[in-house]
This record gives C-alpha cells, structure tokens and sequence, in this order.
C-alpha cells in the first residue's frame, strides 16, 4: 500500500491537489495520504497561537472533505518551514514510511515557498522520495 505525505496550507483545497490524489487512488485503490500542513505567518503582526490554530481549521476542513469522499488520510499542522515540517515527519515516522512527496504551492510570483525555494530544497533533502510539485492557478479560500 503507497502511502503519501502531502505538504499544502493556501493550496490544500485545490482541484489541482485532488485531481492528483483520485489519479493516485486510481493507481492503487489502498494509497493513503498525511497532509502536512505548514504553519503560515505573515511577514509582520503575526501571532504563533492564531497561525497554529488557523492551520489546524485547514488542516481539520480538508481532512473532513476527504472522508466525506472515502479517501483515507491522516495529517498534523507542522512548523512554517515546509521542508523542517517534513523532516520532522520523516524523523517520527521512517524514512521508508511514505512513497513519496505531493508539494502544491501558489503560482511562482506570489507563493512565499518559491521565493524560499522549498521546491528545490525540499528534492534536495530528499532525494531517496519521489516529489510531485503542484502549482495551484487560483487562490483558495483556505488562504486566510
């Protein structure tokens, strides 16, 4: 069974980001996923409680969307810094425990993760996983 880690915040509710996992459950019927859902501060005026809460909604929405639609998943609100928060993952779970990475991101001009180039570094850090990027072509609600 291919179980798959799936690192969103602003883009988690994205058709992008389900086409992809129905076209995984296509592959195999038993693949299950662990959405990682990045903490988001704004670049000032944030607050640490308000930024692990509000990803903690996202992170409950999508997980009750993707029961609704028989789609097994798990998921944890991690640190802001995507790549850390999957390390973390990798470090509690194995690094065998997962197939592979789905990363979906806002468009290059406006997602804060291209400008730190989490796409890159994240391949870099884990090379022995398959990393699928994702860039969503809309803002999502969940952006707040």
């Amino acid at each position: 069974m291919r179980r798959y880690i799936v690192v969103a915040h602003k883009t988690l509710g994205g058709a992008h980001l389900l086409e992809h996992l129905h076209l995984l459950r296509e592959e195999d019927p038993y693949c299950t996923f662990h959405l990682v859902v990045p903490e988001h501060h704004p670049f000032s005026g944030w607050d640490d409680h308000l930024a692990r809460t509000r990803a903690r909604e996202v992170l409950d929405e999508m997980l009750t969307r993707l029961a609704s639609m028989r789609i097994g998943a798990t998921g944890e609100v991690g640190d802001a810094n995507p790549v850390f928060a999957v390390n973390n993952t990798l470090l509690r779970e194995g690094r065998d425990a997962f197939t592979g990475i789905v990363l979906s991101t806002l468009p290059k001009g406006i997602s804060r993760w291209w400008l730190f180039d989490v796409p890159k570094r994240m391949a870099n850090e884990f090379r022995w996983l398959p990393i699928t990027h994702l860039v969503a072509d809309e803002v999502f609600a969940t952006a707040k």
